[in-house]
Parts: C-alpha cells; structure tokens; sequence
C-alpha cells in the first residue's frame, strides 16, 4: 500500500507559485516590474525562492503581496506560507528593529539656561557692592571729588537655540518650481528604506533614510517612489504637505507629478 504526498508537500513554493501564476497570466518579467515597480533582479530572485535582494523580511512580505495582486494569487494566503517557511512573523515590526540599534542613543545635552542667568546676576551683584564699598572707604581720608555715577553694566539674557522645524518654510514652499515635480521626505519617527526613481524608471536613490534625515527629489514629470517604513517619513509635494502613506512597517509605492499632489 503506498502512502500519498501530505497537501504541504504537493503545495509549490511561495516563488514557484508566483512564477507559474504570472506564466498563466501570459506576463513576462518586465511586464511585472513595471506594473508593480519592483525591479527586475529582485522578480527573478523570488521567482527562484531567493528573498535576499528585498532587504529583509518586511520588504520580503510586502513584494510578495504586490506580485501576488499582480499575477491573480491571493497576497495573504502567501504571505502565510512565506512566514511557514521562514520562521514565522516577528512580533516586534521588523522595520523598527533593522535600525533598533540606531535608534537607542542619548539626548542632545541642552545648556542650563537658569544656571548661567543666576550667575551674571551675582557677578552684577557683588561688582555693585564693591563699587559701594570703595566709595564708603573714601570718607574717613582725605575729601575727593564724588566720582561721576557708573552707568550699571546690563546683562542681556541668552537666547537659547531651539531645534529646526522640519516642516518647510513659506518662502520654501512658495518658491518650488512650477515646471516640475518636487518631492520631500523627512523621517521623523524612526528609520526607513526608499528608493527613488524618475519618469524615465532611472533610479535616484536607494537606501535607508535615517531618523532627523531628509531627502529632496526633483524630475521634470514623474518621482516613484517605494517607502520600506511608510509611517515613519513626511511628505511634501510641490511645496504641500501630504498624509502619512501608511502605518509603522507598511511598504508603499507612490508615484507623484506636477500640479496638486495626487497619490498614485
């Protein structure tokens, strides 16, 4: 009597179904990247279960789920198998902790402003009762002239430094170029990968934007963009800022042009 194959092991492989359902579709590899902006290399990469191109698990997910709506399969349902296969889903959000590191370090020390103003206040002090003393002493000698008052030397509180305001300017946004497309990113509440590509698909940047950094982009018609940690980046377009493109974690892919910001 023989034994059949349980359904785990008849199912393909989360790269193998994504082939097979974008060769039913009659779709090539390009088709698919420029469809879903996922780049050429990392299509083939997954296709041949070899997730080490996305950049990490939470990446890994989010391509997983824009080819899977590309191609007819269901996201979620792969998703699912992909966590099988690699370990399961981390409880902590994975973007946050690739930069966890990162993120721990000590606040900037600021001056103590009150300790400096006591200070000048009893320097001001003790200059006044020495001047009074002196002129005291000078009575029990020989009489002198009464010496012209000294004008009180004034002490001018410091004006603290405050942090800049990530949030541009009037004369900022008035002065972004009508002609063009300009867009702004700020991370203000973590870290997060982008990649940045032109209406030609000639790509501008790719990296992770650091928590305080900012990125500006500019094309004559279109900027692409892909967020690895959507809820941790601003944005500006053409000199107005827009809503958070998704929650902590979220892969997004954007795409935005001239005239009002419009979300693609």
């Amino acid at each position: 009597m023989s034994i059949g194959n349980s359904p785990e092991e008849d199912r393909p492989s989360v790269g193998r179904a994504l082939h097979q359902a974008r060769i039913d579709a009659r779709l090539t590899v390009d088709e698919v990247s420029t469809s879903t902006r996922v780049r050429v290399p990392i299509v083939h990469g997954i296709e041949d279960d070899d997730f080490s191109r996305c950049g990490g698990d939470v990446y890994a997910r989010g391509h997983i789920r824009t080819l899977a709506r590309a191609v007819g399969l269901d996201p979620e349902a792969l998703v699912a198998q992909y966590d099988e296969e690699h370990g399961g889903r981390p409880e902590p959000t994975p973007a946050a902790a690739l930069f966890e590191a990162e993120r721990i370090r000590p606040e900037p020390r600021r001056p103590n402003w009150t300790a400096a103003m006591v200070a000048a206040i009893v320097a001001v002090v003790g200059f006044v009762g020495f001047t009074l003393f002196n002129g005291d002493s000078g009575e029990s000698g020989n009489k002198v002239a009464d010496p012209k008052p000294s004008s009180k030397p004034t002490t001018q509180k410091p004006t603290p430094t405050r942090p800049a305001d990530p949030k541009p300017s009037e004369s900022a946004v008035a002065g972004v170029p009508a002609d063009k497309v300009t867009v702004r990113m700020v991370a203000d509440d973590g870290n997060s990968w982008v990649s940045a590509e032109d209406h030609s698909g000639k790509l501008i940047f790719e990296g992770p934007l650091k928590d305080g950094a900012t990125k500006t982009f500019t094309d004559d018609k279109r900027i692409n963009l892909v967020l690895g940690n959507a809820g941790a980046v601003r944005l500006w377009v053409n000199g107005k800022e827009v809503d958070r493109l998704g929650d902590e974690g979220n892969v997004e892919r954007v795409s935005y042009t001239r005239g009002d910001p419009e979300q693609g």
